[in-house]
């Protein structure tokens, strides 16, 4: 009865790391995406003059934590790829990609966005979406879905190990 047992599931701090940073990310992708802009959307929020400094303002913070969660993934991979993770290049390639997908997301749409959102003239009424607008949204979109599936297949080949 004193004999204590030394089996342990051991599995390396990277790849715990790079399983609980993608989940994070991905969840709160998810949330964002299909809870907190459809909500405001439905709300009526979207009409309001001050509604792309709101939503600059939580896409600013969101996609610096996105920044944040892709170096890691990028890393991890890095470092599991020259020891025993049998899909080292794929998951590089892969990490890769979503840390692409992140600085577009950064430095590209969500300025972009921001500037053809924004009212300048207070005594003008707000004017229709542009359609450069709705172009830039599809542009989103599909990067979120690029994000989704990659970070999907490499949540699964990582928690498989």
């Amino acid at each position: 009865m004193t004999a204590i047992s030394n089996v342990a599931f051991k599995r390396p701090i990277w790849q715990t790391a790079i399983v609980l940073t993608l989940g994070f990310w991905l969840s709160a992708s998810l949330v964002l995406d299909w809870v907190i802009m459809p909500s405001l959307y439905v709300s009526g929020m979207m009409n309001q003059a001050g509604f792309t400094t709101a939503g600059y303002a939580i896409f600013w913070n969101f996609n610096r934590m996105e920044l944040l969660s892709a170096a890691v993934v990028l890393t991890g991979a890095l470092v599991l790829s020259k020891t025993q993770f049998q899909r080292g290049i794929s998951s590089v390639v892969i990490s890769v990609l979503l840390l692409s997908v992140a600085l577009l997301d950064t430095y590209f749409l969500t300025p972009q966005m921001c500037a053809i959102g924004i009212q300048l003239n207070l005594f003008e009424a707000a004017a229709a979406i542009p359609s450069t607008m709705n172009l830039l949204h599809g542009g989103y979109w599909l990067l979120e879905v690029i994000k989704l599936i990659a970070g999907g297949v490499l949540l699964s080949w990582f928690w498989r190990e």
